[in-house]
């Protein structure tokens, strides 16, 4: 479905706890995020550091949104 919008003209970005896999879908833009079942968070930090961290990775995909790119890329931190 990502390859499908992207077609479109709309970029498109994939927020993932597993990299290989959104490589083998064929997502352009790819986020990393923290875990599995916490992918925009984490329930060890308090509601202020918690803040920021997700904060952090919206930034950055929105950041991503921006960027030209004509391979697969991995938006790192």
């Amino acid at each position: 479905m990502v390859k499908e919008i992207e077609r479109a003209g709309i970029p498109v970005i994939h927020l993932c706890t597993v990299t290989p896999i959104s490589l083998t879908v064929g997502a352009n833009r790819i986020v990393p995020t923290i875990a599995i079942p916490h992918p925009l968070g984490n329930p060890d930090l308090s509601a202020e550091d918690e803040y920021k961290l997700r904060k952090g990775i919206v930034a950055q995909a929105l950041d991503a949104l921006t960027k030209e790119v004509e391979d697969q890329t991995v938006f790192e931190s």
